[in-house]
């Protein structure tokens, strides 16, 4: 009997997540409006569209609820971002960080028996807010990553003004910055002008 595993949120999407906070080339929060956030969560597979609509309406009526809800979800992508670069330079996550992340993983899916082409497959459906379900499955990928992945590759962008999270997937697993051809290119330029002002001076 084949088991439905598309709720599952690949960790590049957690990383995404983590990421929509961003620092470069000037500070810019992806997630500015619970609109935005939830938009974000529909482009990722994360929300259904007419949740999306729900919801909309519901922060329309009460802003307050809105909000709320992003808040919950910069919270959460804080803590995330806070276990993930503990995970990168081997030290104890903080214990707030791990406390967020485990209230988000709470949440609760439904698991139930649907027909299928060749008899019966096993399907889910969360309980309760939508949101909800969808920061426990951005949390969940984070977890499994700490869990059962090579945390050995994780890495923090070397550009302070940057500071993205990303796995090193190089062969030679040595990758420094979140892209060569961004915060790489920088770091080899500025490194130039030093060398040439060293010598000139």
């Amino acid at each position: 009997m084949p088991m439905v595993t598309g709720h599952l949120a690949r960790l590049q999407t957690g990383l995404d997540f983590v990421n929509t906070l961003d620092l470069w080339p000037v500070p810019h929060d992806h997630l500015d409006s619970p609109t935005a956030a939830l938009d974000w969560l529909v482009e990722h597979d994360l929300m259904h569209r007419e949740a999306r609509l729900h919801l909309v309406a519901q922060y329309s009526a009460s802003p307050a609820s809105g909000t709320e809800t992003l808040a919950r979800l910069r919270r959460v992508r804080q803590a995330m971002r806070g276990v993930l670069e503990a995970a990168a330079a081997r030290q104890a996550p903080k214990a707030a960080d791990l406390d967020e992340i485990n209230r988000a993983l709470r949440t609760h899916y439904i698991y139930e028996l649907v027909p299928a082409t060749d008899g019966v497959s096993l399907d889910h459906r969360h309980q309760g807010d939508p949101v909800d379900g969808a920061i426990a499955r951005l949390s969940e990928s984070i977890a499994r990553e700490l869990i059962q992945g090579d945390t050995g590759r994780l890495r923090i962008c070397e550009n302070p003004q940057c500071r993205w999270v990303f796995k090193d997937t190089s062969r030679t697993g040595k990758r420094k910055w979140c892209s060569m051809s961004s915060c790489g290119n920088r770091a080899k330029v500025a490194r130039h002008r030093a060398r040439r002002k060293a010598v000139i001076s």
